[in-house]
Parts: structure tokens; C-alpha cells; sequence
């Protein structure tokens, strides 16, 4: 994830933020060895929905920020150990790997607790219970593989042992007044001690010095279900060793329990590793399954998420956290506004009517022919945003362009194609006024003053009028709870090639002073108006900056 490029339009994508991030992905693809991937920062609209289903392309991945998450740093890739493992496996896996924590988890992998030096320390130091495997549950593998034991005999039904550890330093007869049935003992070669033991009925003997038990003794001791172990070790060693069986369940951390997800912001984990000043945290999947741990010394990182914009340059336009990302390149058609770099980067604008008209003159310029599909959601990003060839904003470049990637595509009759398109994007059937009021919609500030501007375009003004009321009372409330000085929804007919505006806020004098308008009601026809981006916001930053 850390490595990926990503190519990405605006905030409430239009089919032209979406078709050129999807096709100038494919172009870098083809000419850099760079990895990367289209991303949307939006819902797709109607009109986009339908380019993307008739060229049979998915929509690309949402993405939510760019802001640095867990997942972009180089955490410690610890693999987690289950609450079985004994202290001294324990202990190797810390040393090993120069660790101070483990995660513990369950078979599924999830969380179980924690365990720290500080729980290793305290099991030699605080434990001096003399029934502390019995406690424990320590298991018959943990005390052979601890000891590098091997098993002269298991008793299967008896895998945990319940009594106390004794070291036999005396006389057999003196053995009923310290060891008990079921106790863990250990012993040397005295074969009178080991009888001794084994008609007690102990659970464990374990022999040090790698001595071995005699053949009648070994029966008897099956007889008496005593298991039976030598470890190399001595008496002294192999009782400091023991305590090292003790499983790591045992001893853990359980409560209150920190972990980080691999989706969490860094900024969020800062402020609570400030709080708690534990050494490491958990790592967890999205399936919330330990893959590793984390450090304050992890958060030290120069790393910056890597973006290609597309069809736009202001800030807040773009996704949240751009300004902790690296921008690589621009790709635009609109005004240069409010956007800098710490970098030098690649700026491609030019004045014409649709960003993906610029990535086909990429292709094009490289001698290098789009897909099928890529051409296909070219030509219909510049239908959208030329309105067919009908908006101001439409060049000679755009037109013919989109006609050779029509060919491309095999789209056979443009006019049939953008009719259709045209439809399936208009249509305000059973959609709410805020999802038409943000299908399409932007920012924008013009020195102190803050300016909302959405558009829909429509090939039914009259059947939105119903909704008309709803609308402003829902622009007006965004307006008072953004602190918009003027919110504006173009209602854009394509075939009567003009708009029907609606105007909220506490400024409608702007609106009147643009284009000469009077309003009534809150709205206003404006006759051959079809571009925003060109007959909307200039001369409306020009009134605006007039009359402060």
C-alpha cells in the first residue's frame, strides 16, 4: 500500500474526475514503471455509472484520505504467540528479535494479552509458589521441551499436574513428611528415593543429570501412573528451569488492552501512545487478527502517500490530508487557485473543455493507442463536460478528439451515445435534494468571501420545480452551517442550452450583479449559460471582488 501511486479527480467526482484518474492510470502504466492506481473521492453519478457499464469497466476504489495510517509504516512484523508457549520460548523470540512485548492471541488470532519483561521478571521474582504448575496448567511439552527432557514414560491421562514442586535432598523415610500423591518431584540416581517416590504415586518424577530409571522401577511407575522424564540439567539448574515452563497465558497483561488497526491514522495513535507510554502496540488487520507491533519510534517517518490530481488544483477540492501528501503531477482544464507544492512536480492545464481531451493528446503525443475501454471513457467524459460540443468552454481540439476516440471505441452514432448518456445522468427520479444538490458539487474563495456552486445538468427543469422549496431550505442551512456566503444550484438544460439558478445565503446581490439578473423567488433563468467553470465563476469572482 505505502508504494502506490494514486490518481485521483475531485470531491464529488463527475464523469470527467473519474474517466481521465482511470485513463491517465492506464497511460502511466504504459510509459513509467510507476505503481499506480485510479481512485475516486466520491459517490459516481448516474452519468458516469452508465459510461463505466457500457465499456464494462468497475469504478475505482474510494479513497477517504491520503493522510499517513498504520498500515504506511514499517511496523515490526512480529508474528504473535499463543498463550501456551512457555516463558522460555518466550524469552528466545524477545531476545532474538530485540523485543520488550509479544502479542498473545487465541487460535483465531485475535487479541489475548500482552506479554512485557516486566511479566517475564515478576514470574522469577514475585512467583515462589511451590504449586505453580498446578496453577499454570503447565503442560508435559512445555517441562520437556524447557528441560530438553526426554520421556521415559507419559502418563496420557495426566498432561497438567496438579501438586507441588519438591527437590528430594533426604532420606527415603523422610520422604511421606514433604512429598504428597500427585506431587512434581525431582530426584537423582537413588534408586531407594525413586521407589520411595513412585509408591508415594507422584504425578512427575523428573531425573536430572540424565540419569536413567530401572527397568522394574520404570514398570512399577507405569503401575502407578507416575510419569517419568531425565533432563540433562542438575537439581539446581533444573528447578530455575522449570519455573520457565510456566505457560505465557499465565502471566500476561489481559486488562485494558491497546491496539492499533492497520486503518487508523497516525495523528490519532500519537496522542494515545502520549497517554499510555507503553513500549509497543498491537497491530491488527481489517479482520482484527495480530500482524505485528508498533513503537513511538515507528511514527518518526519521512514517508508521504504519493497523488496524481486530475481535473482540478484546489486544495479543497481534493482529498483530505493532501496537504501531508506528495503531488506529483496535475492534469487540469480549470483556473490555477490556491494550490502549492513543497516539490517541483509536472503541471499540465490548458484552457479547453475537459481534462480527459488532455490525457488522449498524452496518449496521442507518445504514439501510443488507449484501450477500448479507456477510449471509450474518454469520449464520454468529454461529451459530459463539453455538452457536446455545445458548451463555451468546448474547443476544436475537443470535437475532433472525441470523434477519433469515438471511433476507437466503436461507439457508431456519438449523438445516439450521448443522448443516452445524457438521460441516465439527468434523471432526478426518487433522488433526494441533498444527492442532487452534491452530485456535482464545489467550493470556491474569492478573497474573504466562501462560494458554494453545484450543478445538475437536466432535461427537465419543469419536474424538478416541485422540489424547489425542499432545495433551498437545504442550501440555505448548508450555507449557514459551512459559512457560505452565497450557495448557488445550476439547473443546466442541455437541449434549451441555459440554466435555471437557484440562489441561498446571506449574498444574493452577487448572483444579481453577475449576470444582471433580478431574482424572484430565489431563482433566475439564465439563458446560455452552461458552463460553470466558464461562464459562472469568473465573472462572479469579478463581482464579488467589485463590491467588497
Amino acid at each position: 500500500m505505502k508504494d502506490l501511486v494514486y490518481v485521483t479527480g475531485h470531491k464529488n467526482p463527475d464523469s470527467d474526475s473519474i474517466c481521465s484518474a482511470f485513463s491517465y492510470s492506464e497511460f502511466k502504466k504504459k510509459t513509467t514503471n510507476l505503481p499506480v492506481i485510479p481512485v475516486r473521492l466520491g459517490n459516481v453519478s448516474q452519468e458516469t455509472k452508465f459510461i463505466l457499464d457500457y465499456f464494462g469497466v468497475e469504478a475505482p476504489q474510494l479513497l477517504e484520505t491520503v493522510k499517513l495510517k498504520v498500515e504506511d509504516l514499517e511496523i515490526d512484523n512480529i508474528e504473535p504467540v499463543l498463550p501456551e508457549l512457555s516463558l522460555k520460548n518466550a524469552w528466545n523470540i524477545m531476545r532474538d528479535n530485540h523485543l520488550k512485548s509479544l502479542p498473545v492471541v487465541g487460535e483465531n488470532k485475535r487479541l489475548k494479552g500482552i506479554l512485557s519483561i516486566s511479566n517475564l521478571t515478576s514470574s522469577f521474582m514475585d512467583i515462589l509458589d511451590n504449586k505453580i504448575l498446578s496453577k499454570s496448567n503447565t503442560s508435559i511439552e512445555n517441562i520437556l521441551d524447557t528441560l530438553e527432557a526426554k520421556s521415559l514414560y507419559i502418563n496420557d491421562s495426566c498432561k497438567t499436574f496438579k501438586g507441588k514442586i519438591a527437590v528430594t535432598a533426604m532420606q527415603p523415610e523422610s520422604l511421606k513428611e514433604i512429598v504428597d500423591e500427585g506431587d512434581v518431584v525431582l530426584v537423582g540416581d537413588r534408586p531407594e528415593v525413586q521407589q520411595a517416590l513412585i509408591d508415594i504415586k507422584i504425578s512427575l518424577m523428573i531425573i536430572t543429570g540424565s540419569h536413567e530409571l530401572a527397568s522394574e522401577l520404570l514398570e512399577k511407575a507405569k503401575a502407578n501412573g507416575v510419569t517419568v522424564i531425565s533432563t540433562p540439567y542438575d537439581s539446581f539448574t533444573a528447578s530455575r528451569l522449570l519455573l520457565q515452563s510456566i505457560p505465557v497465558g499465565y502471566v500476561m497483561a489481559t486488562d485494558n488492552l491497546i491496539s492499533f488497526s492497520t486503518d487508523e491514522l497516525v495523528d490519532d495513535i500519537k496522542s494515545v501512545m502520549a497517554e499510555t507510554r507503553y513500549h509497543s502496540y498491537p497491530v491488527t488487520d481489517e479482520d482484527g487478527k495480530v500482524i505485528g507491533t508498533i513503537s513511538r519510534y515507528h511514527l518518526i517517518s519521512n514517508h508521504k502517500k504519493k497523488v496524481i490530481l486530475m481535473d482540478h488544483n484546489e486544495k479543497g477540492q481534493s482529498v483530505d490530508g493532501i496537504e501531508e501528501a506528495e503531488v506529483l503531477e496535475v492534469i487540469d482544464h480549470h483556473r490555477v487557485a490556491d494550490f502549492q507544492t513543497n516539490n517541483p512536480l509536472f503541471f499540465r492545464s490548458e484552457p479547453i473543455g475537459s481534462t480527459s481531451t488532455i490525457v488522449a493528446k498524452c496518449f496521442f503525443e507518445r504514439d501510443i493507442q488507449p484501450s477500448k475501454e479507456a477510449a471509450g471513457l474518454l469520449c464520454g467524459a468529454i461529451i459530459s463536460d463539453t455538452l457536446l460540443f455545445r458548451s463555451p468552454t468546448c474547443t476544436e481540439q475537443d470535437k475532433e478528439i472525441c470523434l477519433k476516440l469515438a471511433e476507437m471505441a466503436g461507439i457508431k452514432d456519438v449523438e445516439e451515445f450521448a443522448t443516452e448518456m445524457f438521460k441516465a445522468g439527468t434523471s432526478l427520479k426518487g433522488k433526494t435534494v441533498e444527492e442532487i444538490f452534491n452530485q456535482d458539487f464545489k467550493p470556491f474563495k474569492m478573497g474573504n468571501v466562501k462560494v458554494g456552486v453545484a450543478q445538475v445538468n437536466t432535461m427537465d427543469i419543469d419536474g424538478f420545480m416541485p422540489l424547489k422549496d425542499e432545495m433551498l431550505g437545504y442550501m440555505n442551512s448548508k450555507a449557514e452551517k459551512d459559512n457560505y456566503d452565497t450557495v448557488m444550484l445550476l439547473l443546466t438544460d442541455i437541449l434549451k442550452e441555459g440554466s435555471q439558478i437557484l440562489v441561498a445565503g446571506n449574498r444574493p446581490d452577487y448572483v444579481e450583479a453577475t449576470f444582471n439578473v433580478k431574482l424572484e423567488d430565489s431563482m433566475a433563468f439564465l439563458p446560455g449559460v452552461l458552463s460553470r467553470k466558464k461562464q459562472v465563476i469568473p465573472p462572479l469572482t469579478s463581482a464579488v471582488n467589485s463590491m467588497k
